[in-house]
This record gives structure tokens, sequence and C-alpha cells, in this order.
């Protein structure tokens, strides 16, 4: 039994298809558990939990072999924060893995996550890699750059369903996405090859886009163009400042998106891809043209 923790997110619901496609008996823990996918139902068994609650978690954990922590309190309600799931819930997988005895423990963490790095989720997430390194367990740390799914659906939906979107700041930096769909094959991967036990594996996708790229990309093939709106960088900074008082996870999402526009966010995943030529390589126009079908042109000839 494996036991994917954030069984219901972006994705958690896309590693939960592969590991029950090759057979693999999977529960999935989550806050939503009504939104866990139906495919090969008969294999997933869904647990309604919240990481936050250490017993919750000492019973999700109970009777698994393999621990997959997909978690994150990056941009979600106001009662959860990067420091309360992606360090605590964490620590609290942790805690119960290494007590149930499991065999091996997968972290998702986020590429370049450092202590001194200016977003919360970045410190956070290092924080729980130091806490898992001297666990005990047998582990195996995936970093993977910003998903390309969230970033399309952010930016591209609001162009589909109001005419316009919204970039935070210029949008001009390049910054390396990878396709959830590829990192849920590279978790896959880890979950069977045990000389992936012990390492930390950086991930991220073939090309390095800016935000206004992905808008252009989106209209160029959904044919869905309508007006950007930029918002100016000073404004963000006075909004991080100011909304952290009011709706702190709101200011760290606009802290986060001023990091985005000024920092090198790049990536070169030419390494990884010699290493594991088995995990494939999604670039982003195909992401959109697989999550917008029903809008996009055929690719050229």
């Amino acid at each position: 039994m494996i036991l994917v923790a954030g069984g219901t997110g972006t994705l958690g619901t896309r590693l939960l298809t592969r590991l029950t496609d090759r057979g693999l008996d999977v529960r999935a823990m989550s806050r939503n558990p009504d939104k866990a996918v139906p495919a090969k139902s008969d294999r997933v068994q869904v647990v309604s939990g919240d990481v936050r609650d250490a017993r919750a978690v000492e019973r999700a954990v109970a009777g698994v072999r393999t621990v997959v922590s997909a978690i994150t309190g990056f941009g979600a309600a106001k009662d959860v924060s990067p420091h309360s799931v992606d360090w605590e819930g964490n620590a609290n997988l942790i805690r119960a893995a290494k007590a149930a005895g499991v065999e091996h423990f997968i972290l998702l963490s986020v590429c370049q996550a450092a202590p001194d790095h200016p977003i919360e989720l970045f410190r956070m997430k290092h924080r729980a890699e130091d806490a898992l390194r001297a666990s005990g367990l047998a582990w195996t740390i995936v970093r993977p750059t910003a998903y390309m799914e969230t970033w399309v659906g952010l930016l591209g939906d609001p162009l589909l369903h109001t005419g316009s979107t919204r970039i935070f700041g210029r949008g001009s930096n390049p910054i390396n996405f990878v396709s959830a769909s590829d990192i849920a094959c590279l978790i896959d991967v880890a979950v069977a090859d045990t000389t992936l036990r012990g390492a930390t594996i950086e991930a991220g996708g073939p090309e390095n886009v800016t935000m206004n790229g992905i808008v252009e990309t989106f209209e160029t093939i959904t044919g869905a163009h309508g007006k950007v709106n930029h918002v100016p960088l000073p404004m963000m900074r006075v909004m991080s400042v100011l909304m952290k008082a009011i709706n702190p996870t709101m200011g760290g999402l606009i802290e986060a998106a001023v990091v985005m526009d000024t920092r090198n966010m790049t990536f070169d995943a030419s390494e990884t891809r010699r290493r594991y030529p088995s995990i494939p390589v999604t670039r982003l126009a195909d992401v959109i043209r697989e999550g917008y079908a029903e809008r996009a042109a055929p690719p050229a000839q």
C-alpha cells in the first residue's frame, strides 16, 4: 500500500492514475476527499484527513509501505500556510512514517529550496528536507520547478471566461516550468527503483518561459485573445507588505510573484533527462493542447 498525501492536487491526481494503472494499491489522503480521481477506484482508498492533525496522519500511515508527500500550503485557504503544511504537516508525516516502520518516504519539495530563500514555501520545503534526511527513513526527494498546468490555468482560464487576464509584474522574467504529468512519472519510477533512495532529484521542463510567453502560447493555440493587464512591481511590493497584516496568504502570494518576476528562476533540465531517459519531456504547447483540446488547433506538420 502506498500513501499519497495531497492525493487530490495537481500532481496527486496524476500520480494516483499512474500508480493504479500499474496495479498498485493506493491510499489517498486529502482535506477534500470528494476530489479524488474515480479511475481505478477499486485500487484507491480515499481517506479524509489534515496533515496538521498528528492523529489523522498516524491513521493514514498505518499499514503502508511507501509514503509520497505531495502536500502544499502555498496559495491555499486562509487557515493554512507553508509553515503549517509544508513544514509542520510534513514533520507529522515523517514522524508517523518512522513510527509505523514505513520502508520509503518520497518528499515533493521545490527547485531552489533553501533556508534563506525569499519565498516562505521554499524555506519550509528545505526544512522538511532536512527533517527527512535526519529521520532514519529511506528517502527520495524530488525538487520540481513550477507546474505548467497550474500556471496555464491561472493565466489562460481568465482569457477564456472573461476575455482578460492579469500578470503580476512585467511578465518578462524567464522561468522554468515542468509538466506535473512528467513529475508523476518520475515519482512512479522512484517508487519502484530502490537505487533512487537517498537521492535528491532536481527536475524541470525543457523550456524556460516568461509569463508573457505562456499567455502568447495559450492565445496562439486556443485562439482565445483578450486584454493582458500587468500589475506594476512597485505596487506589488507595497501590496505584499500591507496584505500580510490583513491576509497573510494573499500577502505571501504577492511576495512570491515579486520574486518570480525578478529572480533567476531558470533551470537546465538536460542532466536530469540524461540520468532518467524514461521520463517524458512535455512542452508547454503540449500541455495547452491536452488541457484545452476542444479549442486547440492541430500542431503544424
